[in-house]
Parts: C-alpha cells; sequence; structure tokens
C-alpha cells in the first residue's frame, strides 16, 4: 500500500501527538505541587513487583518439567537474575546477565 504525502503526513502528525498526549498527561493530572490520590501512590507502589512476576509466570509457563533439562537451564536463569540484582541492584545487570546465562546454557550447555 502505498501511502500519499498528504496521508503519511497526517499518520506522523497522530501518533507524535499520541506520544505528546502520553508523555504530558500524566503531569496535567498529578501536579508537582498536590499530593496524587491514594489509590495511584499505592499502584506505583504494587505493580513494579506483580510485573515482574507476571513477566516470571509466563516465561516458565511453557517449561515441560517432566522433560529433560527437567527446567533447570530457566530455573538457574531465573536464579542468575535474582543474585544478580541482589548483589548490584542494577536491572540491565540483572536482564542482561540472565539472558546470557539462559543462551549459554540452552545452546551450548544443555543443546
Amino acid at each position: 500500500m502505498v501511502l500519499t504525502p498528504i496521508q503519511a503526513l497526517c499518520i506522523i502528525l497522530a501518533v507524535s501527538a499520541g506520544t505528546q498526549l502520553t508523555r504530558w498527561l500524566p503531569f496535567w493530572l498529578f501536579p508537582e505541587d498536590k499530593e496524587p490520590p491514594v489509590v495511584v501512590t499505592y499502584l506505583g507502589r504494587v505493580l513494579p513487583s506483580a510485573m515482574m512476576g507476571l513477566l516470571v509466570v509466563y516465561c516458565l509457563k511453557g517449561v515441560d518439567w517432566l522433560a529433560a533439562p527437567h527446567g533447570l537451564p530457566e530455573l538457574l536463569s531465573v536464579a542468575a537474575v535474582a543474585l544478580l540484582h541482589r548483589w548490584k541492584g542494577n536491572v540491565l545487570l540483572s536482564i542482561g546477565g540472565g539472558t546470557a546465562l539462559y543462551m549459554l546454557l540452552v545452546q551450548a550447555v544443555f543443546a
């Protein structure tokens, strides 16, 4: 499908406006000088942990625990992520290290 320059411009403007709106909306709704609602504070406190738990469950849902290697690469990688994060407190290092370990395990060790 080929777009005319006007159509392309309209799409770019719509996407830009939507992006800017989602960036500015929290600052408009919750200015710095006002206390945010209790529910927003609560969600800000519990959602990061809930999302991490959801991602762990999603990553482990397809593991066949009864067939070799019985989820060992996944469990070792989850442990590595937890230990790296506890040690350094760096999310990027934790996720990157766990991913690198998992890829090493499934491609070289348990291949």
